[in-house]
């Protein structure tokens, strides 16, 4: 398996299904005559980031890693997105972005030196390193923390659907 196959699907499924909870969460609000700033500044908890910060992160991790894996320019997003729409419109810009990547990108990522911002410090892993030990964890947990605070409040999701595999 490429290097490409083993990062750029898996980035695009997650966000094609988170696109997918956010329509679901979208027709909750609808039906249950909840405000949608209710469900998109919900946490977890209260020093947790609100469910539209999650949505945004996860859209950094996957385009901002398929950059630094390739040596390509890091995009800047502004976190403005204030609606579900915009999230969507978010979710669609970074998988159109993510589409952008070609196999050939990808060759000799595994092995190449990639630095990114830790904090106030930069840290440097290799490829692989840093794709398993920091873009995916990040990605997936944050993909994971929104399905959460949907399900926690009463969106009727389930792993299918955080997996994007729901019919």
């Amino acid at each position: 398996m490429s290097f490409y196959d083993a990062t750029v699907p898996a980035f695009l499924q997650i966000l094609g299904s988170l696109t997918g909870l956010l329509t679901k969460a979208e027709a909750h609000c609808k039906a249950k005559n909840i405000q949608p700033e209710v469900l998109l500044s919900a946490r977890l908890y209260p020093d947790m980031l609100p469910f539209s910060r999650q949505i945004q992160l996860v859209c950094d991790f996957a385009g901002k890693s398929c950059a630094r894996l390739t040596h390509g320019e890091v995009p800047t997003t502004p976190d403005t997105e204030k609606s579900f729409d915009e999230l969507k419109q978010r979710l669609a810009r970074t998988i159109d972005y993510v589409r952008t990547f070609k196999p050939a990108q990808f060759d000799g990522a595994d092995t190449r030196d990639v630095t990114f911002p830790v904090g106030p410090t930069n840290m440097t892993l290799k490829g692989q390193q840093f794709a398993s030990s920091y873009a995916f964890p990040n990605f997936y947990f944050h993909a994971a923390i929104a399905h959460g605070i949907l399900r926690h409040n009463g969106v009727e999701i389930g792993k299918r659907d955080f997996l994007g595999v729901s019919q």
